[in-house]
């Protein structure tokens, strides 16, 4: 415990915890005056620090565990390719649907589904988001842990619960407003921490030209800095599921339903784009330094696998010096609480709104749905923990679970709002459910060895199919209505 206490990354990561808990604490009165600040701060967010939040949310576990893993097991670029889908997402969500969300005035996507296809819809899609942030918040969970299990010196367990405890009181106590002004502060601290760690990294392993020299060497090909290099198919599936997948994102969508007014809503979602595309490049080549096998040496060569190998490299003072190397970490924790945060957070809200206010308690008031709300933040964490802590798997590849069925999400919003007049509730409904179902039937043939249908192209497939049924019905319908 002595070592624990005298170690300079320990200091670092709980200082940076009390700040984040401290603003939460001073954003709890704003918070509480009603459902809309609690859930939406209010529709007050400038574009800014609308953008910044979006971004925010984006910036996390993904893009940095997630990211730096992927690119350690595949000794590829292709991870970044997560950060160029998301970035060119919210530029087409700036273009096609932010305005919309923003006007209407909704609380969830759900809701925004429910103004453009009745109740049944939004009871339904609720489920199905359920489903894709749930799945989410635990993989989320799991990279916060890795963090904290690596900074503490701890077991995965323990550090499970730390992390959880973490993310649940600053979730709690502030809402949408506290996510908003730490979000600023996570921003900064990722970007500074994390640039100098890729800086002195490129450095100390003699350039581009000599990393790639030292990954050839463990079996990267001569194309590795090419995102398409390793496979075609997995890279469109990154790219495809991350553009659609930002379209139905109840957490970076939040902020958008947060902006003053529509114009604002559409703005901040194009300008996000600028701080989501060159995060993910920073990672990935820290994973590709960590894959080098430089620093895994000694005492340390055990701790260098995949899931923590970002974490690890960061903590080896043969790497980088301890002070730059807590820094970096808090930019690490400041990515991932930037996305829990808002991903629990999304959870309680279409649990709230959609599910709770929607259909439970429909009469309730402001402060009786603010309290459920308060409540929900705890339930989410008790449901995360165990799945955090027993399903261990790729943190990129868990995460597309999400994706998948928010792209159902997707499509049937650009065809509410584009083309109203071609689907209707039946053929959205049908999206949902068989899109759902097809998103773990590709997984599980996967695992079975049935088939190999990557999961989000099952999702994006059978939703495209739902809807053009739903387009021949209701042509049948009308038409034996006219004769």
């Amino acid at each position: 415990m002595l070592q624990l206490f005298s170690n300079t990354y320990f200091w670092v990561v709980v200082a940076y915890f009390a700040i984040v808990i401290g603003v939460s604490f001073l954003t709890r009165k704003v918070a509480s005056r009603s459902v809309a600040d609690y859930l939406v701060a209010g529709r007050n967010l400038g574009v800014l620090l609308c953008s910044v939040v979006v971004a925010a949310e984006w910036l996390g576990g993904m893009s940095t565990i997630g990211v730096s893993e992927k690119a350690f097991k595949t000794l590829s670029f292709q991870p970044v390719l997560y950060n160029i889908a998301t970035s060119i997402g919210m530029i087409i969500i700036g273009f096609t649907v932010a305005s919309h969300y923003r006007k209407n005035n909704v609380h969830t996507v759900s809701e925004m589904l429910e103004t453009l296809f009745g109740k049944q819809v939004k009871k339904i899609s609720a489920i199905a988001f359920l489903i894709a942030y749930i799945t989410l918040a635990y993989v989320q969970l799991q990279t916060a842990t890795s963090v904290v299990s690596s900074i503490f010196q701890i077991d995965w367990f323990t550090a499970v619960f730390i992390a959880a405890g973490v993310i649940t009181l600053y979730t709690y106590i502030g809402g949408m407003h506290a996510l908003a002004i730490t979000s600023v502060i996570h921003l900064v601290v990722m970007f500074i921490g994390l640039g100098i760690a890729v800086v002195i990294g490129v450095i100390n392993v003699g350039g581009f030209a000599n990393l790639q020299t030292l990954l050839e060497a463990k079996g990267a090909t001569s194309s590795f800095y090419n995102p398409f290099g390793v496979g075609l198919n997995e890279a469109f599936s990154l790219l495809l599921g991350g553009v659609l997948g930002g379209m139905a994102a109840q957490a970076s969508i939040q902020p958008i339903f947060a902006a003053k007014s529509p114009l604002v809503a559409r703005k901040a979602s194009i300008l996000s784009s600028a701080y989501i595309a060159p995060f993910g490049v920073m990672t990935a080549i820290l994973g590709l330094i960590a894959a080098t096998g430089l620093y895994n040496v000694g005492a340390n060569a055990e701790g260098f696998t995949a899931k923590v190998a970002l974490t690890n490299l960061l903590v080896n003072p043969e790497f980088i010096h301890p002070i730059l190397g807590g820094l970096a970490l808090a930019g690490i924790l400041a990515a991932i609480l930037s996305t829990v945060g808002p991903v629990n957070f999304a959870v309680v809200t279409i649990a709230t709104k959609d599910i709770y206010h929607g259909f439970i308690n429909p009469e309730a008031n402001e402060q009786k749905v603010i309290k459920t709300a308060r409540q929900l933040v705890i339930v989410v964490s008790i449901i995360t923990i165990p799945l955090a802590y027993y399903f261990q798997s790729g943190i990129l590849d868990s995460a597309y679970i999400s994706y998948a069925i928010r792209a159902i999400g997707a499509i049937v919003i650009i065809g509410g709002i584009y083309f109203r007049g071609w689907i209707d509730a039946f053929s959205v409904k049908l999206a949902f459910i068989g899109g759902t179902i097809a998103v773990f039937t590709c997984i599980l043939a996967g695992k079975m060895g049935w088939f190999n249908i990557d999961k989000t192209y099952g999702a994006v497939i059978f939703a495209i199919i739902a809807l053009l049924i739903g387009f021949v019905r209701r042509k049948y319908i009308i038409k034996a209505k006219n004769e």
